[in-house]
């Protein structure tokens, strides 16, 4: 399932989440600016399990930051174009809302935490890989289990590939959000800590059970749990 947009209005302008895309798509283009020495800028600001836990170190030259700010470096960081707009399509998807529950400074916040502890579960399922995980996916993963706290019952436009056809579907953000989380477990555990490059799925899933768990500390508190769908005003189209 692809979601295309979720209907679930919300009486902000995300400056906060506008920001961030602006910011993940800035740092895009200074790598590809970069041609074959992007891969340096990878090694220098990506998290590394091995170099953050100990077991291993960099070149001189490419030890740039202390190890544990590739925690944070490393979600503005992306590995080509379809890694960047996937992660971007639900961060504009779902991150105007948990922005509008949170107010912009502690949605900010928020998103950092998430995508360090996610980084921080992908370092120990992984602990001595010297392979740079990069992506802003473990800090969005985080936004979404907030959204699964907040507005479950939310509906989500989807599309749906069906072989040589396809659908769009109007389906529960729950079932979109929670059938998303199982297949990163699915995933993770087949996967298990193999050392080869790949998609970072515990990362995945750290991020939004950090984002499940952390969502009560940020949201604001007239915001509850497990919303309602929201009508949209009348004006809107």
């Amino acid at each position: 399932m692809i979601p295309l947009k979720d209907d679930n209005p919300v009486r902000i302008t995300p400056l906060a989440t506008g920001a961030l895309i602006t910011a993940n798509v800035l740092v895009f283009f200074y790598q590809l600016s970069l041609g074959p020495q992007a891969q340096r800028l990878v090694y220098q600001y990506g998290s590394i399990p091995a170099v953050i836990l100990g077991h291993g170190s960099l070149p001189a030259g490419l030890d740039a930051i202390p190890p544990v700010f590739s925690l944070f470096t490393s979600m503005f960081l992306h590995g080509g174009w379809l890694h960047l707009i996937g992660n971007m399509l639900y961060l504009w998807i779902f991150g105007d809302n948990i922005e509008a529950a949170m107010g912009r400074v502690r949605y900010l916040v928020f998103y950092l935490a998430c995508g360090a502890l996610a980084s921080a579960s992908h370092i120990f399922s992984n602990p001595t890989s010297m392979i740079p995980s990069i992506g802003a996916s473990g800090a969005i993963s985080g936004v979404l289990g907030a959204y699964l706290m907040i507005y479950p019952r939310a509906r989500v436009l989807v599309l749906v590939p069906l072989g040589f056809f396809s659908r769009i579907l109007s389906i529960p953000a729950g079932f979109v959000l929670g059938f998303w989380f199982v297949l990163q477990l699915l995933e993770g555990a087949m996967s298990g800590a193999k050392q080869g490059g790949g998609v970072a799925f515990w990362a995945h899933v750290g991020g939004f059970v950090a984002g499940m768990l952390l969502v009560g500390l940020f949201k604001k508190r007239d915001v509850r749990f497990f919303n309602p769908p929201q009508p949209r005003p009348r004006n809107a189209e």
